[in-house]
């Protein structure tokens, strides 16, 4: 773990900014990546089956990416009715949060009598990226399924990568039945964002691409904006706590250990408090936490490598640290009074998980609001995943006679500003 103490020294933010930037350097994947995305718009499902051979280790045929129907079914028989009814319990909490968000189609007459207002529509066919492999985020189907489904997007597709006998985890399959998704595809990686966004001979192309992702991913992802639309770019896993004096240490290092091991090595864990007892007891709980874990290897390395912990004199303090930060979660592990407060100050986490009796993994997996949330700092610009984004808006305008001559005026003087006398003919010659 590193430590650094809050000052306003150059040297401070220039260490906090040097921490973020090592820890967000995932090595230069470009390269790769273009070369895997030109190899898929050339030869399509070859490229795909031969990418998943090297990448995932199962050798397939294209008739065999597709999931079979019948697979969906088996799967969901696999679960023990207490898994089905808890994956149906988040399945419900998603929607209901998601259900409040939607935007309603509206009209109203402006100044000059025009009528303005805006539709709103699902995008059409949509491409769901679900990692898989050592940590099949099965919760991730019902962070971004359930919402394409609650906008009713007409066609939703999911690549999600096999493993080497060219399987994908049931309760993955099990969780996609349950949403209501039949489009699935065994496909991972790079080669899964080239498939969507191109097309292949099997996968149909998409109009927009969702999920998180490793860096190949993430890369693949900027690559092909453009071609499609994307989400955001939701890499490997943050967290980031704050605490003061009346946390519980062990509740804050079950936290951090929680979001280390996801099993990338990759993930992030930012952690700074007002009591450097706390600290102190943080650090023992960790060393006494990890034994205990089946991922303990994993973790270790990233609290050792991809920890930073600041020591700050107030809970303003640590405000501003996060805010540069932008964490992807970000706990106020702090007392009931100081919550408001304090999540007022917070402009760019992703997700704001408040009080000490809240962990992030009610976030991660039922609470309702999606878990696919900006990383990298990319929450100073990005907000998390919402039934928006499954949407597109369309601006409606209706002028009659009367409101063309109130707009005239407003019309002419532009034109003649930025001489363009056609633009302002096409409404005179109305009048």
């Amino acid at each position: 773990m590193r430590k650094l103490t809050y000052s306003n020294s150059p040297n401070f933010h220039n260490a906090l900014r040097d921490f973020c930037g090592k820890v967000a350097a995932g090595g230069d994947v470009t390269g790769v990546v273009t070369e895997v995305l030109q190899q898929i718009q050339q030869r399509g499902d070859a490229a795909v089956l031969e990418y998943t051979r090297k990448f995932d280790g199962a050798r397939m045929k294209a008739a065999e990416m597709r999931v079979p129907d019948q697979a969906f079914k088996a799967a969901v028989s696999t679960l023990s009715p207490a898994d089905r009814k808890a994956i149906r319990a988040s399945i419900a909490q998603v929607k209901e949060f998601h259900r409040k968000t939607l935007p309603k189609t509206w009209k109203a007459k402006n100044a000059q009598g025009g009528i303005v207002g805006e539709r709103f529509y699902p995008i059409q066919r949509v491409g769901l990226y679900v990692p898989g492999g050592n940590v099949p985020l099965v919760s991730t189907v019902i962070m971004t399924a359930v919402l394409a489904k609650l906008v009713k997007c007409p066609q939703i597709v999911v690549c999600t990568p096999p493993d080497a006998e060219g399987n994908i985890a049931p309760g993955m399959l099990a969780a996609l039945a349950l949403v209501g998704i039949d489009e699935v595809y065994k496909v991972g990686g790079v080669q899964a964002v080239g498939a969507m966004a191109y097309g292949t001979q099997s996968i149909p192309a998409v109009d927009k691409i969702y999920g998180p992702g490793n860096a190949f991913v993430m890369e693949a992802k900027r690559q092909v904006l453009g071609t499609v639309g994307i989400d955001l770019l939701p890499g490997p896993s943050e967290v980031m706590v704050i605490a003061d004096g009346g946390a519980n240490p062990a509740h804050v290092a079950a936290d951090l250990l929680a979001q280390a091991e996801h099993g990338s090595g990759k993930e992030v864990i930012y952690f700074a408090t007002t009591s450097k007892v706390l600290l102190s007891k943080v650090e023992r709980q960790i060393a006494q936490q990890l034994p205990l874990l089946s991922h303990a290897e994993k973790c270790e390395k990233v609290m050792q490598e991809r920890c930073l912990a600041v020591t700050c004199s107030s809970l303003n303090q640590a405000a501003e640290v996060a805010n540069y930060i932008a964490p992807e979660h970000l706990e106020l592990q702090v007392a009931d009074k100081s919550i408001e407060p304090l999540t007022e100050q917070i402009t760019t986490a992703g997700a704001i998980l408040q009080g000490y009796m809240t962990p992030t993994v009610v976030g991660d997996f039922t609470a309702g609001p999606s878990h696919t949330l900006p990383t990298g700092r990319a929450g100073r610009f990005f907000s998390g995943l919402q039934a928006t984004d499954f949407m597109r808006r369309s601006s409606t305008v209706r002028y009659n006679a009367k409101a063309l001559a109130a707009a005239a005026p407003v019309v002419e003087t532009f034109a003649r500003l930025e001489k363009l006398d056609a633009h302002g003919r096409s409404l005179s010659i109305r009048l």
